[in-house]
């Protein structure tokens, strides 16, 4: 009898083809492998970590924004002045004062701003106003015209230097004087000024190029020298607007290049041309004219300039005379009428090297279009500012002593 248990046990069998042995290449090839799907994974995990921050940060910004940052309390923190340039809206001054620091957001300006009647008619300049406020008080700060600084008005006639009168004293300020007041502006409780001194200094040294001249008055400024008359004229009367805190050149050149633009947008340059004068000349005249009489005579006064030049005779004028003594006198003495001067139209053949003053409109447009007539002479013969004109030499004599008559050259010295 046979043991079941005893009964040997079956060999198992292979299927399927036979196993490939695996070599060392395909072991390194597997393991660059795995390096490469861990540093994706490293790297798509870095990515998301990144993008949630940022998506933090933005949300953020956007929470404090909308909800914790959209305007500034408190009374400020410095004083600055900034620029309103001309044709800017709400949006481009609010952008303005955010740039500044001086609002936390453009949007809050412009709803404080809304229906602003100040606003929407501000004009250009400058403005002093204060970092860190609140958007209503950046509005009421530019309405109040108290904040505006660097506005200059010079009046028609103006010369550089201060004059004063030799009867009453009085002192009538120049142009460089007004200058220096419109650059003054406190800061955190300090003043500060461009000193008059300044101005003059960079007016005498600078390069004309330098100081905005115009190239039709190159020549006569450059004769001129290191004489800050040199810019007699080229500064024209009216509303300006100057940056407080900016070098004296860049506020004379900014003045004498926009009076540039003016003289030749009035057309100076093409009058100049049909008169076969330049326009410095033309300036000139209008510069006597404006210091010789009123405006009624402006027009027979500018003919009487050009009838004694076309003649070769000296003009004569006592303006001329005062000017480079920084007075005003109607009744010259010899001596005085006697001085060698670059201006001086008793002893000088001509017109006077630079302006005499910053002529008006109309008296440039006299300048530009003289009266017809035949005058040589004329004078004031009352305090109402009568003028007789003649072109009689023996008539002007005349007419001179009917001036002394009446007390108008009465000479205060």
């Amino acid at each position: 009898m046979t043991n079941p248990w005893s009964r040997e046990r079956a060999e198992p069998v292979v299927v399927g083809p036979p196993r490939r042995r695996i070599t060392r290449a395909d072991r390194m090839r597997a393991a660059r492998n795995r390096r490469k799907r861990r540093l994706a994974g490293a790297l798509a995990v870095g990515l998301l970590i990144v993008v949630v921050i940022g998506v933090v940060f933005l949300g953020s910004k956007m929470w404090h924004s909308l909800f914790s940052g959209n305007d500034f309390t408190g009374d400020g923190v410095n004083d600055v002045v900034i620029q309103v340039h001309d044709g800017d809206s709400t949006t481009a001054i609010g952008k303005t004062l955010q740039e500044h620091s001086i609002v936390a957001t453009v949007g809050a300006f412009v709803d404080a701003a809304e229906d602003n009647d100040a606003i929407s008619a501000i004009q250009p300049g400058f403005y002093k106003m204060r970092t860190e406020i609140p958007a209503a008080d950046a509005v009421e700060r530019l309405a109040d015209p108290q904040n505006r600084v660097g506005k200059l008005t010079i009046a028609e006639g103006r010369q550089l230097d201060d004059v004063r009168d030799v009867k009453t004293n009085a002192v009538t300020d120049g142009i460089l004087n007004l200058i220096s007041r419109a650059t003054c502006v406190d800061l955190d409780g300090e003043r500060h000024c461009v000193p008059v001194g300044a101005l003059k200094e960079v007016a005498a040294t600078a390069t004309p190029t330098a100081l905005g001249v115009p190239d039709w008055a190159m020549g006569p400024v450059t004769a001129m020298g290191e004489d800050h008359r040199r810019l007699e004229g080229l500064i024209a009367p009216g509303t300006w607007n100057i940056d407080p805190s900016a070098q004296p050149e860049e506020i004379l050149a900014n003045l004498v290049s926009a009076s540039a633009a003016q003289y030749a947008n009035g057309g100076l340059i093409e009058t100049a041309a049909a008169m076969k004068m330049s326009p410095y000349e033309i300036l000139t005249v209008g510069s006597l004219v404006q210091r010789e009489s009123t405006p009624e005579d402006f027009a027979k006064v500018a003919r009487v300039i050009y009838n004694r030049l076309a003649e070769n005779r000296t003009l004569e004028f006592d303006s001329t005379v005062n000017y480079p003594l920084d007075r005003i006198e109607v009744a010259t003495t010899d001596d005085d009428r006697a001085q060698q001067t670059d201006w001086n139209t008793y002893v000088r053949p001509g017109l006077p090297a630079t302006p005499i003053c910053s002529p008006s409109q109309p008296a440039l447009a006299a300048a530009e279009q003289p009266a017809p007539g035949d005058w040589l002479y004329f004078v004031t013969i009352d305090m109402h500012g009568t003028t007789l004109f003649t072109r009689e030499y023996q008539q002007h004599l005349a007419n001179i002593e009917l001036a002394r008559r009446n007390g108008v050259l009465d000479s205060a010295r």
